[in-house]
């Protein structure tokens, strides 16, 4: 089995040494995604909502280079800095899934990469 790197402008850049996703088995493997904008590399987190809104859209930017959408999701991962954060993220999140919703745990841990509130992976079909 191949596999194919994706990697687009559209989403923040790596911080660390993983790709933006990969394609193999006729899936998509999106790694966390955090509210980093790509057009400024800084981290938009001034409030849950629009945290939650701009890592959807990472998420977004990921599918669409590779030819996916949030309707091929089948599994995502949520961390969050504080439970408490559920309800206003869910809220963002589902609007971007229309009904679609795939399978999904949701974890509070204790820190994220740029001390952000909300980071989400996903899988999809490629």
């Amino acid at each position: 089995m191949s596999k194919t790197i994706i990697q687009t402008d559209q989403a923040p850049a790596p911080i660390g040494p993983y790709s933006q996703a990969v394609k193999a088995g006729g899936l998509l493997f999106i790694s966390g995604q955090v509210a980093i904008d790509p057009a400024t590399g800084n981290v938009d987190a001034s409030d849950i909502p629009s945290e939650t809104h701009q890592v959807m859209r990472n998420l977004e930017a990921i599918l669409k280079e590779a030819g996916s959408n949030f309707s091929q999701v089948v599994k995502t991962t949520i961390f969050l800095s504080d439970m408490s954060l559920f309800g206003q993220v869910n809220e963002v999140y589902s609007s971007y899934l229309e009904g679609a919703y795939p399978a999904r745990e949701t974890v509070a841990v204790k820190g994220l990469p740029k001390n952000v509130n909300v980071e989400i992976s996903m899988i999809a079909l490629s």
